[in-house]
């Protein structure tokens, strides 16, 4: 990963959202996982990390791709298809 930048711009727009759960166990039924924070990369984990360990597994946190990461993603890829590992689009 030299020669890209592993910087995360923590104020950067994120949400934060659960899903439904019974017994500590994910719903399948229903609407799916529903908005608890709208905010920044930053406050979403920070609210995540705030809830108990158990329950993590019920919660994610969506942000869009930054920067470094599709310029590695995309390296990744023609990596991978040019060593024939993979079907990829350029």
């Amino acid at each position: 990963m030299r020669g890209i930048g592993s910087q995360v711009n923590f104020d950067a727009p994120a949400v934060l959202r659960k899903w439904p759960s019974l017994r500590n166990e994910r719903l399948t039924e229903g609407a799916g996982s529903y908005l608890l924070i709208d905010g920044t990369i930053d406050e979403c984990i920070r609210e995540f990390m705030a809830k108990p360990s158990a329950p993590r597994h019920l919660y994610e946190i969506h942000a869009a791709p930054q920067p470094p990461w599709l310029a590695l993603s995309y390296l990744e890829n023609k990596s991978l298809s040019s060593h024939g590992c993979g079907t990829f689009s350029d």
